[in-house]
């Protein structure tokens, strides 16, 4: 039997294997995250509001991580380091099970408009918006009042559960906003090196969220989660929920996600994918 391959299949398959192998260059990440962005924008006022509020309840797994391991693991100079893994649980369900999380929003729907550039594309971003994180602060309040109303729960995790949320809401405007805008560049980074993670995707979404938690920034829905225990409690009244945390948090994550990363991500592509 003759062995010989066709040397045109066999270059072509070559190729094949050199581009596979390759980076994704940065026109291409684009493309996957624009594309992303466009099939979200497409997507119906129902399915937003489902994932979001599956998104909303499933990252307060975050939470419960993190006090999990805060009431377990015995007191030692270290355990800061360790016990922010659990905050990466909540992340890695909501983004790995691809649910509509706001933060992610603010790259994969901002990157079409950014090339499109007309009022009904900015329209049709601020719906999905809209209709995403009030969806994911519907599903943050279900699983607090699952928390604080229900036996859910060991006794034992409340303590921890109400010293997180105390921390992440008691920070003050000012700071709950400045810290919330490396948190959003963080999530965008995220988004932008998923496209080439591949197997390693499990990874890169531990070791950043986790930055998110040992760093002390602040995150609008997984902070929804804190805030929504301590006001279903009595402790933290609408005030200050709102303005004291909720909107200065957004403000930060819009501003790192959008503002400052996806521009950046934008200006070294722009070149490349505009028309002369």
């Amino acid at each position: 039997m003759n062995q010989t391959q066709d040397p045109e299949l066999e270059e072509e398959m070559e190729e094949q294997s050199v581009n596979d192998a390759a980076a994704l260059s940065p026109k291409l990440i684009y493309e996957v995250i624009r594309r992303d962005g466009e099939e979200e924008l497409r997507r119906t006022k129902r399915s937003l509001i489902w994932s979001g509020i599956a998104a909303g309840m499933l990252i307060s797994l975050s939470v419960l991580g993190e006090a999990v391991l805060r009431t377990y693991l015995p007191d030692t100079p270290g355990r800061y380091l360790i016990e922010n893994l659990g905050y990466s649980l909540g992340f890695l369900a909501v983004i790995m099970g691809r649910m509509q999380l706001f933060t992610e929003n603010t790259i994969t729907t901002v990157l079409p408009i950014m090339q499109e550039r007309t009022w009904y594309a900015f329209g049709c971003m601020m719906r999905l918006w809209g209709i995403v994180l009030g969806a994911n602060v519907v599903g943050a309040f279900a699983a607090a009042a699952l928390f604080v109303f229900t036996p859910a729960l060991s006794p034992d995790l409340m303590p921890a559960i109400e010293g997180l949320s105390q921390h992440a809401t008691g920070m003050g405007a000012s700071q709950s906003f400045w810290r919330a805008i490396p948190a959003g560049i963080i999530v965008a980074l995220i988004v932008w090196m998923l496209p080439q993670a591949s197997a390693s995707a499990f990874w890169l979404i531990l070791v950043f969220t986790w930055l998110i938690a040992a760093g002390d920034f602040t995150h609008i829905v997984a902070g929804s989660v804190e805030m929504a225990v301590l006001v279903l409690q009595g402790g933290l009244s609408a005030g200050p929920a709102i303005f004291g945390f909720f909107l200065p948090v957004l403000a930060g994550n819009i501003i790192g996600g959008t503002l400052i990363f996806t521009l950046v991500a934008w200006g070294q592509v722009r070149d490349d994918v505009e028309p002369e």
